[in-house]
């Protein structure tokens, strides 16, 4: 399993909130070196309070082994033509290390933030991923670009925009999926799928799996080559009291992803359609301090990692040892025992899944 990270390490609670003092950009090269020689396999941006690819570049300065990667950057409000472009010249700059994670974002972002018109995200992310990857084709084995869908007609590329071939041309796509619609298109156009922290091992196995493997079938792929890459909601701390207060705070965050329609799927199967609207009631009401209480202690360990530092990556490894191939965690790493700390918990993380009887 490889173990991916979201920087800045040492300010960030895993999983939890935003970081207190926010990041720095002037910090980032910095924070991927420091990730680097903490052992860690990948470095991750996601697309929220600044632009991911400029962060990733400032990275690949910094760096020589590591991986890096957008988890994810949004895909429609920009051009296939634009994200292959970003994607081709991280690539180039990291020496093949780049991963490109792709999300569609939900309707009401693409219409009032983005002022796009609305499509079915799945049909589009396939026209997205399909005809990214033909200008990529274009550059590497200089052909005429010939594209044409629902959503993207291309046909020109003039030698002023053709950066031409590179050495390691084939750049890994994610998908950010949690419906069985986009999952499958991910397995059948890209190389991975990335999960919502809201997904529980049982929604990976009745859900998520078999979707992979109806998109794999499509274009005869064996459908355990599709990367399963999770990011768990995760509460951990060095000790029973400290791990105590953090409980609250992921209590708290499994009562908003409780309440939020888009992610109601993955509490049906568990029972808790019913729990879930009463939360959604609450939250159209604004009272968001009564959330927490819907939460049982069976709902928040179902649906969230919770463990001291000594016991987490463990606990992380028997969840979902088996079903991930990428996953992403991080604590503060502050001082020499913490750097100890992660490591030993990294080793736990690869260590080999334990065989079913």
């Amino acid at each position: 399993m490889l173990v991916e990270t979201l920087l800045p390490l040492g300010k960030l609670d895993p999983g939890l909130r935003e970081p207190e003092t926010p990041l720095r950009i002037t910090d980032f090269a910095s924070l991927a070196a420091k990730a680097e020689e903490l052992g860690l396999d990948a470095v991750l941006v996601e697309e929220t309070k600044d632009d991911p690819f400029q962060l990733l570049a400032l990275g690949a300065s910094t760096t020589s082994r590591i991986g890096l990667g957008t988890s994810v950057a949004m895909a429609f409000p920009r051009s296939p033509t634009v994200t292959a472009m970003s994607a081709w010249s991280l690539q180039k700059l990291s020496g093949g290390r780049f991963v490109l994670g792709l999300g569609s974002q939900v309707r009401a972002h693409m219409e009032r933030r983005f002022g796009l018109p609305w499509h079915a995200p799945a049909p589009w992310m396939r026209d997205y991923v399909l005809a990214m990857r033909a200008v990529w084709d274009a550059w590497q084995h200089r052909t005429p670009l010939r594209f044409s869908s629902e959503h993207y007609n291309l046909d020109l590329m003039v030698p002023l925009f053709d950066p031409g071939p590179i050495e390691h041309p084939r750049i890994p796509v994610h998908i950010a999926a949690i419906g069985p619609n986009m999952c499958a298109v991910a397995a059948e156009v890209a190389d991975g799928v990335r999960l919502h922290p809201v997904v529980t091992p049982r929604f990976i196995d009745d859900e998520i799996m078999p979707a992979v493997a109806k998109g794999a079938a499509r274009v005869g792929k064996d459908p355990d080559t599709v990367e399963i890459c999770m990011k768990p909601l995760i509460g951990t701390a060095p000790d029973e009291a400290t791990l105590e207060r953090v409980t609250r705070t992921v209590r708290e965050r499994v009562a908003f992803y409780l309440s939020t329609p888009s992610y109601r799927r993955a509490f049906a199967i568990h029972g808790w359609t019913d729990i879930a609207e009463q939360a959604s009631q609450l939250s159209r009401a604004k009272r968001w301090d009564d959330l927490p209480g819907l939460v049982t202690d069976e709902m928040l360990h179902t649906v969230a990692t919770v463990a001291t530092h000594d016991r987490i990556g463990a606990e992380l490894q028997r969840r979902y040892g088996r079903r991930v191939h990428r996953i992403e965690f991080s604590i503060p790493v502050n001082t020499p025992g913490d750097a100890e700390t992660l490591a030993h918990i990294l080793s736990e993380l690869r260590q080999p899944p334990a065989p079913t009887r």
